[in-house]
């Protein structure tokens, strides 16, 4: 079926190779080509030259049970990462916090009703949350999510909670939407927000919200513990203000960075 645009410029023959890539979910990585034509809601023999084109660009490969993505479809996202300048600058912060409170600490962004991981450093432990960069979970069950959609206008905050998850997991805490309110309110009040085992059991975390040079929340900051290892008492009293002072120091050094002029030099590639 035709891939519906939005106007005259939009390029359906891209969508629907996008459509493709993401077709290949969690427990999916080699597919047939009717699964990823059924997956993607296209026709086989356009599925077909979809992979083969991906297959030649080096971001699919063929497999004896059919097809799948390669390690070059990270280049993707991590060109967004770095787009953005989000982990240089958060990384040697993270480590320090991690030092400091010795749990996992990353930084995720809003997408949709989901979030997704841009920067992470982990520690090793018995118990873990499985997290990598990319990794996405239901927005209003984590604390990443929950300081980001706390600092959305009404009608915006409605219009994202509405778009269904890609994160293929379903939570343990679904609110109504009175709760669900009553709670964003809290965490917009006093500036952070604490996750006690609603997204799955045993992990527990708190966030703070990562600002940019004009205040605007552009993402978030936290600290994951196992519920069985660290109490919400020495999540709130040890973790947490250091973490707080980790947020600012990363929004401080990304307010920086938008401040700095870039004047790219005729031939050459790097910034005067």
């Amino acid at each position: 079926m035709p891939r519906e645009g939005t106007g005259p410029d939009f390029i359906e023959a891209l969508a629907r190779g996008l459509d493709v890539i993401t077709a290949f979910r969690p427990g999916r990585p080699v597919m047939s080509l009717a699964e990823v034509a059924a997956a993607a809601d296209l026709a086989r023999p356009t599925a077909r030259r979809i992979l083969l084109t991906l297959a030649e660009l080096g971001y699919v490969r063929a497999e004896e049970r059919g097809f799948a993505l390669t390690p070059r479809v990270l280049d993707l996202g991590v060109a967004y990462v770095r787009s953005t300048g989000l982990w240089e600058i958060a990384r040697p912060h993270l480590e320090r916090l991690v030092e400091r409170t010795n749990e996992s600490c990353s930084v995720a962004r809003l997408d949709g009703s989901d979030i997704v991981y841009v920067a992470r450093v982990s520690v090793p432990k018995i118990v873990s949350l499985a997290v990598q960069i990319g990794t996405r979970f239901p927005a209003l069950q984590t604390s990443l999510g929950k300081v980001q959609l706390a600092a959305l206008p009404p009608d915006e905050l409605e219009r994202v909670l509405a778009e269904p998850t890609r994160s293929g997991l379903v939570p343990r805490w679904q609110p109504d939407r009175a709760e669900r309110d009553a709670v964003l309110r809290e965490v917009r009040a006093r500036g952070w927000a604490l996750t006690d085992e609603q997204l799955a059991p045993g992990i527990r975390s708190v966030a703070a919200p990562l600002r940019d040079g004009s205040g605007r929340v552009i993402a978030g900051v936290n600290v994951n513990c196992h519920a069985a290892e660290t109490s919400v008492d020495h999540l709130l009293e040890h973790h947490l203000p250091l973490l707080l002072h980790t947020a600012g120091e990363i929004s401080a050094d990304f307010a920086r960075l938008e401040t700095v002029p870039h004047v790219t030099v005729p031939g050459s590639s790097r910034p005067a």
